[in-house]
């Protein structure tokens, strides 16, 4: 099936979308830890302690960050998870780059292993991980009925998966208010730090096409996951989802 997002790409989109996503994450990769916290006010943080913490009942000792960008979520989770081992994986070797120095200053280069990979053609083993994570990265697949047929593949049965994304509020005002952030302040701020426009106009409009709640619920249970659940966060602006295969 064809959704929404995977139709908008950064750059004008000529290419195809895993291609112009790798190369505009490549560009922005060393501003991208300062503005992600500063466009977030430093909630992120908080979304993914509460991930981890769905993960924390089930002992995962494999764990697979896909979409890890600069390894913010595989270093928190090495931090919460003490036994894991994390392989964190990304399409951009500029993000990963990034988050191999931050690993290595923290000392979590014997628990945390980085390598560049597609989500949508992971090279790993069937049911080989006792846990996926994924924080605001899905809605940048190529595929996302792929992506998750992957996923659903390397993970173990009765493994957990766990994803953070941005939403849109759905309830006014936040709905409204959140329309003027993500159309105006972000793209602002985002130009100025990053000095790439592009980005952080494609980053809002997909975050606007990328099916959330119940739809994405749904997309979920099709893939094959079951036991699907999802939670509103900070009044709609990000949303968790948790499902097991």
């Amino acid at each position: 099936m064809n959704y929404k997002q995977e139709e908008i790409k950064p750059y004008g989109g000529q290419e195809e979308k895993h291609v112009l996503v790798e190369r505009m994450f490549d560009n922005i990769a060393t501003s991208y830890d300062r503005l992600n916290h500063t466009l977030s006010f430093g909630i992120d943080k908080r979304w993914r302690r509460k991930a981890i913490r769905c993960l924390l009942p089930h002992h995962p000792k494999m764990l697979l960050d896909i979409a890890t960008g600069t390894g913010d979520f595989a270093i928190q989770s090495a931090s919460m998870l003490p036994q894991v081992q994390i392989m964190a994986t990304d399409i951009s070797e500029g993000m990963m780059d990034v988050g191999r120095q931050k690993v290595k200053a923290l000392g979590l280069d014997s628990r945390i292993t980085f390598k560049k990979e597609d989500s949508t053609a992971l090279t790993f083993q069937t049911a080989q991980f006792d846990a996926i994570t994924v924080a605001f990265g899905i809605r940048n697949f190529q595929s996302l009925d792929t992506g998750l047929s992957e996923m659903h593949r390397v993970l173990k049965a009765g493994g957990r998966l766990v994803i953070l994304e941005l939403s849109y509020p759905t309830h006014f005002p936040m709905r409204q208010g959140y329309w003027i952030y993500s159309k105006i302040i972000m793209p602002t701020v985002g130009r100025v730090i990053s000095g790439d426009k592009e980005a952080y106009s494609y980053l809002p409009a997909s975050i606007e096409a990328f099916p959330q709640g119940e739809v994405m619920q749904e997309i979920l249970l099709k893939a094959g996951f079951k036991e699907v659940n999802f939670t509103r966060l900070t009044f709609g602006v990000c949303t968790l989802y948790e499902a097991i295969k």
